[in-house]
């Protein structure tokens, strides 16, 4: 089972993506989903907004062309 939230680097895993490009998706991709807070250790998003995103987008494609 999932934990509940992600930071950067579970997010990019599971997008199969970098870190720089799950910042780059905060960026300029509007349908990726906002983190829920920015703690010292860095930001943090709710697993199921993730999941909901990857279903939307499919696991590798990333940002919309």
């Amino acid at each position: 089972m999932a934990p509940p939230v992600m930071g950067t680097r579970e997010v990019a895993d599971r997008l199969g993506v970098s870190r720089q490009y799950v910042l780059r998706l905060l960026r300029d991709d509007p349908a990726f989903p906002r983190p829920i807070a920015e703690l010292s250790a860095g930001l943090i998003w709710n697993t199921s907004d993730i999941e909901a995103y990857a279903a939307t987008r499919g696991k590798d494609r990333g940002a919309p062309s």
